[in-house]
């Protein structure tokens, strides 16, 4: 695993996104040739259209990360891989088109783009056809050797045996005569050399999964695993870097106090989000003024009461402010104002209300909160003041997911449907633990093109 800006990506898949936006450079750069032939005029040297060979290329490598194509799913299945390839190309081109009309030099002409369009849209499905036909896939599957065998290590077993998982769990050892939990788990002294033994079974990381760490670490076993060039790792790292998620299971005080994580105050980084927010804002604010105006008139003609509604929420620190929202729910939704969970087919949500929901028209107006400084685009989700008074009493750290600026979409939002529930709730927070503690610009720029797959193929939105 590559730690790239606090956000683990394996190995293999930075192997591939290379080589499939060098493809891409070739697809370019093929189509610029083939124009030139038909055209009769010399292609010229290589140094005079780099500009618009990067931004076709770099654009549809954007537009493939927003589609998926580089997730469990789309690393081997073919036929999804194909289906959000076709997408991506998509939107990559539509980009290049605005981005034409801005900046005419800095993008291919209209033939070139089609001929690139064709070229990359082949080359990639190449790519990707040798890559789940040649058994390729299993070069991004990670064999895991696990010290213990009781509920912990089954709860990595299970992780490993996911649908999609990228993990292929080589043994579990006992580490004691009590982790039983694992029926085939292998008993330490059954082991002699347990350094030989991880490097005989081909295992490239070990994760220490002991049900009782005090005066039960095997020092000696592990620093030898790893003088052999093993990954060594806690199950709380292994479980945040494989899910996203900051494990509250396996998580304690100490471990979130002295990890490298939680440096989202950083000056500079501060003054870019904040900057960033203004004018993607007013950008937003502008281009979506139409949007909210024909929701608005839809909301109208559909149901009694108002178009926009206001409610409060708790953002950064914990200080109360409203939120401004197209009315997507009967005005009758909640009786006596108490807060209520929203559900899956909700009854409350008007004919036009599923639509904007579906589409997240109904959130446009939230902008407005990120303009003024309240929201952030990239955050947490902001819950109600008596949701969080509740939360707060049954989850551990909840409070902690306050120290960011809630936003419009974030790491829980792309990763995990709307929640219903205090167990939904608790796997949310884990997510926005992780958001909170390994914060980049690189983590939003990622969610933010994440967040085009959720609006594409909504996922669990009410």
């Amino acid at each position: 695993m590559f730690r790239l800006f606090k956000h683990y990506v394996p190995h293999a898949v930075l192997w591939l996104a290379l080589v499939e936006f060098l493809a891409l450079l070739g697809s370019a750069e093929g189509a610029w040739h083939l124009y030139a032939h038909q055209a009769g005029f010399d292609a010229g040297p290589l140094g005079d259209r780099w500009l618009p060979l990067a931004t076709f290329a770099l654009s549809n490598s954007l537009a493939m990360m927003a589609t998926g194509m580089y997730g469990n799913e789309g690393l081997r299945s073919m036929r999804f891989a194909t289906a959000r390839l076709l997408a991506a190309i998509s939107l990559g081109v539509i980009f290049l088109s605005v981005l034409g009309f801005l900046l005419p030099t800095a993008t291919l002409w209209r033939a070139n783009s089609l001929y690139a369009m064709i070229f990359a849209i082949s080359a990639l499905f190449l790519i990707r056809l040798a890559l789940t036909q040649s058994g390729g896939a299993e070069a991004f599957r990670r064999r895991i050797l696990v010290l213990g065998a009781g509920p912990r290590a089954a709860r990595l077993a299970a992780l490993a045996d996911a649908p999609g998982s990228g993990l292929e769990m080589v043994g579990f050892i006992a580490m004691s005569g009590v982790e039983k939990t694992v029926a085939d788990a292998i008993p330490r002294e059954e082991i002699e050399n347990l350094s030989e033994h991880v490097v005989a079974l081909g295992a490239g990381e070990v994760v220490l999964a002991l049900e009782e760490r005090r005066n039960a670490l095997p020092l000696n076993d592990l620093l030898r695993v790893k003088t052999t060039g093993v990954h060594v790792n806690d199950i709380a790292s292994f479980i945040e870097r494989e899910t996203g998620r900051v494990d509250l299971a396996t998580t304690n005080p100490s471990g979130l106090i002295f990890s490298d994580g939680f440096s989202a105050g950083q000056r500079i980084s501060k003054v870019g989000k904040r900057l960033f927010d203004i004018v993607a804002s007013l950008l937003v604010l502008v281009i979506g003024l139409p949007l909210v105006i024909i929701a608005g008139l839809a909301v109208m003609l559909d149901s009694r009461g108002p178009v926009f509604y206001r409610q409060p929420r708790v953002g950064l620190f914990g200080e109360p402010y409203d939120i401004f929202k197209i009315r997507s729910m009967r005005v009758d939704a909640e009786v006596g104002g108490k807060a209520v969970w929203a559900s899956e087919n909700d009854p409350r949500v008007t004919r036009v209300g599923r639509v904007i929901r579906k589409l997240r028209i109904d959130e446009l107006p939230q902008t407005w909160c990120v303009l003024k400084g309240d929201m952030s685009f990239v955050g947490p989700r902001p819950e109600r003041p008596s949701f969080v008074d509740e939360l707060e009493k049954k989850l551990p750290y909840y409070a902690e997911r306050h120290m960011v600026k809630p936003g419009l979409t974030g790491w829980a939002q792309i990763n995990y449907p709307y929640g219903a529930s205090v167990e939904d709730a608790r796997v949310k927070l884990e997510y926005d633990l992780y958001y909170a503690k390994n914060y980049s610009p690189f983590l939003d720029l990622l969610i933010l093109l994440q967040t085009v797959r959720v609006v594409l193929w909504p996922e669990g939105a009410r």
